[in-house]
């Protein structure tokens, strides 16, 4: 039996992390691949498309000026009530917690067509932390036949929430396996490419084995106003106190995070605001920088798995497993907490050398092999995807 997989996917995160699994699915004869982009992020979807070669099947291109959660779910719902009744496919993929992610789970429950959720049992227990992703990925939980989780904590995390356990599979995350591929990619291009998109100056620093370089990012909802003036506090504070380091924070589009950042730290001689970065000159930056800020989940991640300390601008986080290893640190908005943790890590060679090498816990790489092991195993039993139940979820969150 062939089994005809769809995979869904509209923002960069998500492509970036549903690209090795479509890549094996075009690879192995026992699938159909059929890939649906809902565009949720148009430009920045099309550069991960691009690096991975990857052309969709389907392209709901809805990204519009100004949507809000309300366009992007009812257009996602809409568009892919008719792509699913026109492909037909076996199961649907989606990934993590974006809106596309929780519309497109709805669009297939409404069809009856098992879903497999990439990325499942992620959980703060706090509906605001991070909004709306929290709830986004407890709705898709608790729609989806097959969770493709990335640890033993968010299987645990699952079981809890009465998923059933032969419907919940610890893969590792995909973002490793394509982390990884892209590495090996980007080593091989010649200097010249990072000195053309960086210029000369800031690829100098970047190189420099005299300076320390911090790489900055920030886009979530609940950090919004206040916390990104705090950020930029801190950061613009740094930058002053150590002329020697260079900060390099590639800002991300949305208004309400380049209105502060702009504001704050353009005139910065050593802080360098570029435009958001392709993922390939990323996972560059990323491997020449000494310290991440972040509150992305992602980069939560992959900081680990290229053995860079990552400070987390979040107060809580879905991703404890890496907190817990002391390779990530939780340092909130707050600017005297994030300065102090900045130079704590910087400052002390044996805090750096433990969080540098601490044990990554989210795979070694191999994670889109065991979703697709897990597939193929469906493929074979024509009955696998007929005994679609879901039994109710228990869900356990703050209000």
């Amino acid at each position: 039996m062939t089994l005809k997989v769809m995979t869904v996917f509209g923002t960069r995160p998500e492509a970036i992390k549903m690209a090795p699994l479509v890549l094996g699915l075009e690879q192995m004869s026992c699938f159909e691949s059929v890939v649906c982009v809902t565009a949720q992020h148009r430009n920045m979807l099309d550069q991960v498309l691009s690096v991975f070669e990857i052309e969709p099947q389907y392209d709901l291109d809805l990204m519009s000026i100004d949507q809000d959660l309300y366009d992007v779910t009812a257009s996602v719902l809409l568009g892919m009530r008719d792509v699913l009744s026109e492909a037909c496919p076996d199961i649907v993929l989606v990934h993590g917690d974006t809106t596309t992610c929780l519309a497109a789970s709805l669009a297939a429950f409404y069809q009856n067509i098992p879903i497999g959720h990439v990325e499942a049992g992620l959980r703060t227990g706090d509906l605001q932390a991070p909004f709306p992703e929290e709830a986004n990925r407890l709705l898709v939980d608790g729609l989806s036949h097959y969770h493709f989780v990335p640890t033993q904590r968010a299987k645990q995390c699952l079981l809890s929430e009465n998923i059933s356990e032969s419907r919940v599979f610890v893969t590792g995350n995909t973002v490793i396996d394509a982390l990884l591929y892209v590495r090996d990619k980007v080593i091989t291009y010649p200097i010249v490419r990072w000195q053309q998109l960086f210029g000369l100056d800031l690829f100098e620093r970047i190189m420099s084995a005299r300076r320390f370089l911090i790489l900055i990012t920030g886009h979530r909802r609940e950090n919004f106003g206040q916390g990104f003036i705090n950020l930029c506090t801190a950061i613009k504070v740094l930058a002053q106190r150590h002329p020697n380091w260079d900060l390099v924070y590639p800002v991300h589009l949305n208004p309400n995070v380049q209105r502060p950042v702009r504001a704050m730290l353009s005139r910065l001689d050593n802080v360098f605001l570029i435009g958001p970065q392709e993922y390939e000159a990323f996972v560059w930056l990323m491997q020449r920088c000494d310290l991440i800020v972040t509150d992305s989940g992602g980069i939560q991640e992959e900081g680990p798995a290229l053995g860079k300390p990552v400070l987390v601008t979040r107060e809580v986080t879905e991703r404890p497993e890496a907190v817990e290893a002391k390779t990530v640190m939780l340092v909130g908005t707050d600017s005297g907490k994030i300065i102090n943790s900045v130079e704590q890590v910087l400052l002390d060679p044996a805090m750096y050398q433990s969080m540098s090498t601490a044990h990554n816990p989210y795979g070694d790489g191999q994670a889109a092999a065991c979703i697709l092991e897990v597939l193929q195993r469906m493929s074979h039993s024509s009955n696998a995807l007929k005994q679609f139940s879901i039994q109710r979820p228990k869900f356990n969150i703050n209000m």
